[in-house]
């Protein structure tokens, strides 16, 4: 679970881990305590995890500062509480079977959206991404005078669950108001509003991510990742002058995978 860990010389002979061995069995240690505080509830903070999911909206660089004092305190950077994966997973739960009540689903289509949805929109496609993000980061980031430190997968998941719980609550909560009456009724207001709440989320989706690397000292041009503005602003452009709403695709895509 730790973003950062020092790398040494190699094992001896004489069979004493070095401290990279060590740091990986630490981290591995207390993977497995996260995990198996999953199932205790009454040892989460969930007052504090609602408070990030708060400030991840109104002021996500407070959210990483709270990360700078988990690394003097508990010498990690990443989550050693769970409840904000819980919080998140419920926040999944509500928003889809709301979703499927919108688009007017039985049942069980709502629960193979829901399958969907955790399985493959937030775990799937998070764990590619963090995959992603974390061999960029460690390639290419990493300042020279710290190639001791390399970023953990552990902490590059844990920024993705952040910046994917505002992308949620935009496209699965504050879009259901407006996508029978005002989004899917084939006029420009209507690819207007869903294809600018497409924007936003993912603007903030980028934004997030973006400060949770540079929050990382022993990274460099951290910058790099707000490139990706300049092409989701064309899409953007383009969308409204071809007329191609977002968000009327992703429905007839959920559609189809839920038949």
């Amino acid at each position: 679970m730790l973003p950062s860990t020092s790398v040494n010389s190699p094992a001896q002979g004489n069979g004493v881990l070095s401290s990279r061995d060590a740091a990986r069995h630490t981290a591995g240690a207390k993977r497995y305590k996260y995990l198996r505080r999953l199932f205790r509830f009454r040892q989460m903070d969930f007052e504090f995890a609602a408070w990030q999911m708060l400030y991840l909206f109104t002021s996500p660089q407070r959210v990483y500062r709270n990360f700078h004092y988990r690394k003097q305190t508990k010498d990690q950077w990443a989550r050693d509480d769970p409840a904000f994966l819980v919080l998140l997973s419920i926040w999944l739960c509500v928003s889809t079977i709301g979703f499927g009540f919108v688009l007017d689903m039985g049942f069980f289509e709502t629960i193979k959206l829901l399958l969907w949805v955790v399985f493959i929109d937030c775990v799937g496609v998070g764990l590619l991404i963090s995959t992603l993000m974390w061999f960029i980061s460690n390639k290419y980031l990493v300042k020279r005078q710290s190639r001791d430190y390399d970023v953990e997968w552990g902490y590059a998941f844990d920024v993705h669950l952040n910046a994917f719980y505002p992308l949620l609550v935009i496209l699965h909560f504050i879009q259901l108001f407006f996508i029978n009456h005002v989004i899917l009724t084939d006029t420009f207001i209507g690819y207007l509003v869903g294809n600018t709440l497409w924007l936003v989320a993912v603007g903030y989706y980028i934004y997030v991510t973006f400060l949770g690397y540079s929050a990382l000292p022993f990274l460099k041009n951290t910058v790099i990742l707000l490139y990706p503005f300049a092409p989701l602003i064309l899409l953007y452009g383009l969308s409204l002058a071809l007329g191609w709403n977002f968000t009327h695709t992703l429905c007839s895509f959920y559609k189809y995978r839920v038949k």
